[in-house]
C-alpha cells in the first residue's frame, strides 16, 4: 500500500500550478510587447517626419550656370553651332614597338615625360645582335682576303699565258673565281650594314618630339616585332603642340561651320577654362550611318590643363554681332549672363544668385544679346556669380538651396 501513496503524492504535486514560472513568462510577454511598441513608434515618427519634409518641402535642388566677365575688347562672338567631342592630337598617337625580337632591358622614359625627336626610350639586351656583328665583319674580313689572294692569281695566271705556259682557259677560271669572290666581299658588306641596324635597333628611340603616355611591357619582358596597336606595342607617345578637337557635326548643320571659322573649346573636366580654336579640317566623307561629318578644330594655344581623349564641348562661332558694345564702355570688358537665367521679362529683369547656398533676387540691367544663349549684362553682375537656370517656381528671397551636380 506504500507505494500507491507516494504515487498519489507525485500526482497531485504534478498537478500543482507553478506560480514563479508563471509570474517569469507574464514579464517576458510585457518586455516583448514593450519592444514591439518601441518599433512601432520609431516607424512612426520616421512617417511622420517623411510627411513634414513633403508637405513643408526640403531644400530644393537648383542647376546653375556662372555669369561671365571677357576681357576688354569688341563682345564676344555669338555661338552658331555646338557639340560634344574629344582632345585629339594633331599627328594622332605614335605606337612603337620593336623591329627585332628580344628582351627589355631598361625603360629610359616615364610616362608624362616630354622627349625630343631621337631620344633614347627602351634599350633591349643587344648581345646577341652584338655577337652576330662581330661574326658578319669577320667574314667579311676573310672574303677580303680571298680577294686580295685571287688578284695575285690572276696576275700570275697572265704571266703564264704571255709566256704561253698556260692556256687561256685557266686564265678565265682565276678571273672568274676573283669576281665570286668580290661578290662575297658585297654579300657580307651588306650582311655588315644590316647587322649594324639590327643592333641600333634594339635601342628604341622617339621618332618625333611629344610626350609619353603610356608604357605596355615591363623590364625583363619579350619585346616582339609589331610597333602598332597590339601585342607588339611597346610605349605610346603624341605630339601635344599640335593639340586639336573634333567633334561629329549633323549634315542638316553643315552650313554652319566652314574651314578656318573660329571655335571655343571647353573641357567637360574644367568648365571655367577656354580655349580660342579654328576649324582646320572637314573630313570629306559623311558617316552615312549616322549621317554626321567629323570636323576637327585646332586649339591655338594648348597648355597643360588638356590631355588627349579629354572629353570637351565646341562651340561654333560666328562673326560679332554689329552694335554689341560693351557695357563697361570702351576697351572696359562686358558681363555675360546665360539667358536662361534672366527672369521677369524686358521691364523688371532679374535672376536668382546663388551665395553660400542661399538665394538673392538680383534686379538686372540687360544691355544687349549676345548669341543664342547669352545676354550683354550692364549693371547687378561683375562676373561669376552663380546663377539659377531652368524652372524656378517656389523660389523665395533667402531659401537654402542645394547646387545639382550637373548644374552649370
Amino acid at each position: 500500500m506504500e507505494p500507491e501513496r507516494k504515487t498519489a503524492r507525485d500526482d497531485l504535486q504534478s498537478l500543482r500550478i507553478d506560480r514563479e514560472g508563471a509570474a517569469r513568462a507574464r514579464r517576458a510577454g510585457r518586455g516583448r510587447r514593450g519592444l514591439r511598441l518601441a518599433l512601432v513608434a520609431l516607424v512612426l515618427l520616421a512617417a511622420v517626419a517623411l510627411g513634414l519634409r513633403l508637405v513643408l518641402g526640403g531644400t530644393p535642388v537648383v542647376r546653375v550656370a556662372y555669369a561671365e566677365r571677357t576681357g576688354p575688347g569688341p563682345a564676344p562672338r555669338a555661338q552658331v553651332l555646338t557639340g560634344s567631342g574629344y582632345v585629339v592630337t594633331g599627328e594622332r598617337y605614335i605606337a612603337l614597338g620593336v623591329r627585332v625580337p628580344s628582351r627589355i632591358e631598361e625603360y629610359l622614359v616615364e610616362e608624362g615625360q616630354k622627349v625630343e625627336a631621337g631620344q633614347p626610350l627602351v634599350r633591349l639586351d643587344a648581345r646577341s645582335y652584338e655577337a652576330a656583328l662581330r661574326e658578319a665583319r669577320a667574314s667579311l674580313a676573310r672574303a677580303r682576303a680571298d680577294v686580295e689572294l685571287q688578284r695575285k692569281e690572276l696576275v700570275r695566271a697572265r704571266e703564264l699565258v704571255e709566256r704561253d705556259v698556260a692556256s687561256q682557259a685557266e686564265l678565265d677560271v682565276r678571273v672568274n673565281a676573283l669576281r665570286v669572290a668580290e661578290a662575297e666581299v658585297a654579300r657580307l658588306e651588306a650582311e655588315v650594314a644590316r647587322r649594324e641596324v639590327d643592333l641600333e635597333d634594339t635601342v628604341v628611340r622617339a621618332p618625333t618630339a611629344g610626350v609619353i603616355l603610356e608604357k605596355f611591357k615591363e623590364v625583363g619582358e619579350i619585346a616582339v616585332p609589331g610597333g602598332f596597336e597590339g601585342s607588339g606595342e611597346l610605349i605610346r607617345m603624341a605630339n601635344l603642340e599640335d593639340m586639336r578637337a573634333e567633334v561629329d557635326v549633323n549634315e542638316a548643320d553643315l552650313a554652319r561651320v566652314s574651314m578656318g571659322q573660329a571655335a571655343e573649346v571647353v573641357p567637360d573636366a574644367y568648365p571655367d577654362r577656354r580655349y580660342a580654336a579654328r576649324v582646320v579640317k572637314m573630313y570629306p566623307q559623311i558617316n552615312r550611318q549616322k549621317g554626321t561629318l567629323k570636323i576637327e578644330v585646332q586649339i591655338l594655344e594648348p597648355d597643360e590643363w588638356l590631355r588627349p581623349d579629354m572629353s570637351v564641348r565646341i562651340a561654333f562661332l560666328a562673326e560679332p554681332e554689329p552694335g554689341a558694345a560693351s557695357a563697361e564702355g570702351e576697351g572696359g570688358g562686358v558681363v555675360l549672363a546665360p539667358r536662361a537665367a534672366v527672369r521677369g521679362g524686358e521691364s523688371d529683369p532679374y535672376a536668382w544668385v546663388v551665395t553660400e547656398g542661399r538665394l538673392r533676387r538680383q534686379p538686372l540691367a540687360l544691355a544687349g544679346p549676345s548669341g543664342n544663349d547669352r545676354v550683354v549684362v550692364s549693371q547687378g553682375l561683375s562676373g561669376g556669380e552663380a546663377l539659377v537656370i531652368g524652372a524656378a517656381e517656389g523660389l523665395r528671397e533667402g531659401q537654402e538651396v542645394e547646387i545639382a551636380r550637373d548644374g552649370g
